[in-house]
């Protein structure tokens, strides 16, 4: 556990250190651009200032949202405050769009009341540097992001991507004019105008998707359920939930099956095993595991369950059969069928199931839960 505690102190320097660079690098770029823009007269140089500047407030958003995120858990939080970086992603995003929609208005105006600009070497090499300056940032900004698992550094980081290419529009422009006496910058602005709050837009949703609950990385469960079935108790295990209160922070259940001559004490020892493992090696915390008893002694159950699995996985749209459980003795069949989402009629394939089922064992009752796929 302190190794964790460790980790996310050290995590929260990194993307701290980093907004400081990228606070640092707008607020540079925002004073000589508006200079620039000032004397030459230019409202996309103006504009480009502008931009910069709410970058930096977004920088702002993920320091603040990094502190908050890294409080330790209290009364009223007793699982920690880890998702403030969602909502610190997600003022990130509506920044972005607040950008993209502006420039688009800017550039609207330029197009219908165009101004005559004055462009000289200085603003020239002001806004050249500004591309590359904002060309690293992005680079230098996602890539922390990536490694610590920062969805406000990694927006913070394709931001400042696609204002450099804003930049570059600027300067494109800026040389049209000086050069052929074309004034293009308007309709170059109104173009990445449209890239920038696409990206706003999908920054947004995909923040929006954390916050709901999106599914994820089957590679990342299988590996997590990999660890525990390599318990020696353990037969397979399904049903992996995991909720996430903040990145990298998952509380979860899951279900597993075991022989049915296990004792109470084999038991508990086993729980405990298997979520100390599952903590040290993916920093999971398995807050409950359900036992499924496996008939590993009655060769009937043995064959009934292999036959009834064929019946079941014959259908198209069975995902998994599991959680499989005969009582002898009252003549009951309990059973978790997994359905794929993109099923028609969900209940008549359920009821279609038990229809077969009861036809090939009409002296047992069935009981089949449908369950979620995960």
């Amino acid at each position: 556990m302190n190794e964790k505690k460790t980790n996310n102190s050290a995590r929260e320097k990194v993307i701290v250190r980093a907004s400081v660079i990228g606070i640092g690098a707008n607020l540079v770029l925002s004073a000589s651009k508006a200079a620039v823009g000032f004397f030459s007269g230019s409202i996309a140089v103006i504009l480009d200032a502008v931009n910069n500047l709410s970058d930096a407030l977004s920088s702002v958003i993920t320091i603040a949202g990094t502190y908050l995120s890294g409080k330790k858990p209290d009364k009223e939080h007793p699982l920690g405050h880890g998702r403030y970086e969602y909502i610190s992603a997600m003022l990130v995003s509506a920044i972005v769009l607040y950008a993209g929609v502006t420039a688009l208005t800017e550039s609207a105006k330029k197009i219908f009341s165009p101004e005559p600009c004055d462009y000289s070497a200085l603003s020239l090499i002001v806004i050249a540097s500004a591309v590359i300056v904002k060309l690293f940032l992005a680079g230098y900004v996602k890539k922390v992001g990536k490694s610590v698992n920062s969805a406000s550094l990694i927006a913070s980081g394709q931001d400042a991507f696609f204002d450099a290419l804003l930049s570059s529009s600027v300067f494109i422009s800026a040389i049209i004019y000086l050069f052929w006496g074309y004034s293009t910058e308007a309709y170059v602005g109104l173009l990445i105008s449209f890239f920038i709050i696409k990206a706003g837009v999908g920054m947004f949703r995909e923040t929006i998707d954390e916050i709901i609950g999106k599914r994820l990385d089957r590679a990342y469960l299988s590996e997590i359920k990999k660890t525990i079935c390599s318990d020696e108790c353990v037969h397979g295990a399904f049903d992996l939930i995991l909720h996430s209160y903040g990145p990298e922070k998952y509380i979860g259940s899951v279900h597993v099956e075991i022989s049915d001559t296990m004792t109470a004490d084999e038991i508990d020892t086993m729980e405990r095993r298997i979520t100390d493992n599952v903590f040290q090696k993916h920093g999971v915390i398995l807050a409950g595991i359900g036992i499924y008893s496996v008939n590993t002694t009655d060769d009937l159950v043995k064959a009934m369950r292999s036959n009834i699995t064929h019946i079941v996985m014959a259908y198209d749209n069975v995902l998994q059969l599991h959680g499989f459980f005969v009582d002898t003795e009252k003549k009951n069949v309990h059973l978790d069928v997994i359905l794929d989402f993109e099923s028609e009629n969900r209940e008549n394939t359920i009821d279609d199931i038990r229809h077969a089922l009861n036809t090939e064992y009409p002296d047992y009752q069935f009981y089949i839960t449908e369950d979620i796929d995960v």
